[in-house]
């Protein structure tokens, strides 16, 4: 049974989420270090020396700039983020909950999809515009096979609410009866946040991208909402796919929490396995097998369920 959080849970999730985008940005500093053969002692303190830099620049200016569309963009990615990560179950517990949570999920995932595109589009900038639509190019194909995954979760369940998602897995997790669906929710997972290996949206020869003329503190906002959509997004795999913080020996919220480590893991090995996936090569990929692929198995898991 879920029930909502205390008001010290609806403070503590953020912090914590906020907490683990740090690390992941840690340790992807970290693999860099390693793999140019830098020290690595300097590339621990990396995220604190870019967060003091983006605090001490002056915000860029670029002529006929939609201001409100530009300086606003990390501030909806970071929102949408939280909010996502509050509708996680942690243990028995959840800060926010309702009968279509799920669709909730999917919609701040539009949310934050939209503030990226505005990213490009409000800066005026070429470079940032380009940027900008390569990221509605990967949503457009990241986006229904990921609904389609979400959709199964739904389906087995028999509920669009998180909480009877987990409910429904107490004799046997998701990652078994849909594997499949499974697999596209991870790949999306660094889509919808533009990460490796799906950074071609803050691609270097595109001069950064939807980065290209943010900076100061607007930058480092983005860089940061960004790494919380990231978190939010891998813990949402654990309620929908990984029985929530089902486990032998451990509380829940501590099994939700090594959960989400986990699949924070795979996906951080990921992004330093593959390099940058070209948007045409991906978008062929995504109509042409996973789409079919997460359509299939949501026909198996209706079978199942009605069988």
């Amino acid at each position: 049974m879920v029930e909502l959080a205390p008001w010290w849970l609806a403070v503590l999730v953020p912090v914590v989420v906020s907490v683990m985008a740090w690390g992941t940005a840690t340790v992807e500093a970290v693999l860099r270090a390693r793999a140019a053969g830098a020290p690595v002692g300097a590339a621990v303190g990396a995220p604190w020396r870019d967060a003091v830099l983006g605090l001490s620049q002056q915000r860029r200016r670029t002529a006929g700039a939609d201001a409100l569309l530009w300086r606003t963009a990390g501030v909806v990615v970071l929102v949408a983020g939280i909010l996502a990560a509050a509708l996680v179950p942690v243990g028995g517990a959840v800060v926010l909950d309702g009968g279509v949570s799920l669709v909730w999920f999917n919609a701040l995932e539009v949310v934050a999809w939209v503030a990226v595109w505005s990213a490009g589009w409000g800066s005026n900038s070429v470079f940032a515009l380009v940027g900008g639509y390569r990221f509605v190019a990967q949503g457009v194909a990241y986006e229904l096979p990921h609904m389609f995954a979400l959709t199964c979760a739904a389906v087995g369940a028999g509920s669009l609410r998180i909480a009877d998602i987990v409910a429904a897995q107490q004799d046997r997790w998701f990652v078994v009866t849909m594997p499949a669906a499974f697999a596209v929710y991870l790949l999306s997972v660094p889509a919808m946040a533009f990460t490796r290996p799906f950074d071609a949206p803050a691609g270097s020869e595109i001069a950064g991208g939807v980065f290209a003329e943010t900076s100061g503190p607007d930058r480092l906002l983005l860089r940061v909402a960004r790494r919380v959509l990231f978190v939010a997004a891998a813990a949402m795999a654990v309620p929908l796919f990984l029985g929530g913080g089902a486990g032998p020996w451990l509380p829940g919220w501590l099994w939700t929490l090594v959960k989400t480590l986990a699949v924070l893991a795979v996906l951080v090995r990921l992004g330093r396995s593959w390099p940058t996936i070209r948007m045409s090569r991906y978008m062929e990929v995504a109509w042409l097998v996973l789409l079919p692929l997460t359509l299939l198995q949501a026909l198996a898991v209706s079978l199942m369920v009605t069988l």
